[in-house]
Parts: C-alpha cells; structure tokens; sequence
C-alpha cells in the first residue's frame, strides 16, 4: 500500500469515526482527543488532516449532505415510476436515519442559521421535476389533489418528524432504541398508504 493510499484510507477513518459520534451518538462536542481515540489514531492526525475539530466537523457535515442530495437527484431524475421512486427514498432515509438518528436534528440546525443547500440551482431542479411528477399523480388519481408544495411537506412530514424528534418522542413514550427502531421500520408502509390512494 502506497502512502498517498494510507493518507486517504486515515483519513477516510477519521471522518467516518467523526460522522458515528457527532450523527450517530449526537456528540456534537465531541473533542479531537475522543475522536482520535475512537478511530485508533495519534490526536496530531486529525489536525494534520483537517487543521481543527470545527473544521472536521464542517466537512463531515457537508460530506453528509453532499450523499444526500446527490442520492435524492438520482431518486428523482431516474425513469422509475412515481411510486418507486418514493419507495426508494423512504428505504434510504430510514436506512440513514438509524444508522446516523442525529444528522436530521443538526441539519434542521444548520438550515435555521442559513448554511444548507449550497446549490440551489440543483435544488430547484429536482423540485420542479417532483413537483411535475406530483401533479400527474394527482391527475392519474394514484395520490389526492392538492398542491405539490402540500403532498412536499406531508412526506417530509411523516418522515422527518420521527426522526428529528426521536430522542424526545423516544424517551416520552419510554421505549428503548430497539423498540423506536422497529417503529421507524414499520414507518415506510405507514408512509406509503397515508400518501397514495
């Protein structure tokens, strides 16, 4: 193994160890010195590679987002039918939801200090292609008539909810991660049968 290929794999290591703790753990503070001892490196490592904790932080968050926007515009720019494509998203939100619970708090976040969505062109893309495909759902009869921007925000809706909310409804409704997981599985199905008709 050469060392530019040993450079990227710590590296890679570091930023994968830095999503589990701040998205999967929700430690948000978490210190270099937690992080490297997580991933099994010397603390110098991280700042060699990221010249700080924030700026680690930054780029792991953006590296998030960044998957995430590109997966939701294969989604929605794929030639698979409406239905499908909703299928598709719901596996792969949920899927990422448990795996990382505290990336949709952060990310809700972020949006409320103005740092999301740095290409808004692409944004507006995908939104005008869904909202289309919404409208001739509507006209096929498979979902209720209503305006996109509606059916936009009941997905989100019966998506995001659970799982911004998840520590709080978790804790209220005295369930164990493992009992909230087997809710946020059933989820999909729910999802799917509020939407369509």
């Amino acid at each position: 193994m050469s060392i530019q290929e040993l450079d990227i794999d710590t590296e890679e290591l570091i930023k994968e160890t830095a999503k589990k703790i701040f998205f999967g753990e929700g430690r948000f503070k978490a210190t270099t010195q937690e992080i490297a001892d997580a991933a099994g490196v010397n603390r110098t490592l991280i700042n060699y590679y990221f010249r700080s904790r924030n700026n680690l932080f930054e780029i792991v968050f953006e590296d998030a987002q960044t998957k995430e926007n590109t997966i939701a515009e294969q989604i929605i720019f794929s030639d698979l039918p409406f239905h499908q494509k909703i299928e598709k998203y719901l596996d792969l939100f949920f899927e990422q939801a448990k795996k990382y619970p505290y990336l949709e708090i952060y990310m809700v976040t972020q949006m409320n200090q103005g740092s999301c969505f740095k290409d808004p062109d692409t944004m507006n893309r995908m939104l005008d292609k869904f909202y289309l495909e919404i409208a001739l759902e509507m006209e096929k009869g498979n979902i209720a008539k209503m305006r996109p921007e509606q059916f936009m925000l009941n997905l989100i809706s019966l998506t995001s909810f659970p799982v911004s909310m998840r520590p709080l409804l978790q804790e209220s409704m005295g369930m164990s991660n493992e009992a909230y997981d087997v809710l946020i599985d059933e989820r999909k199905k729910i999802v799917m049968d509020t939407l369509f008709k």
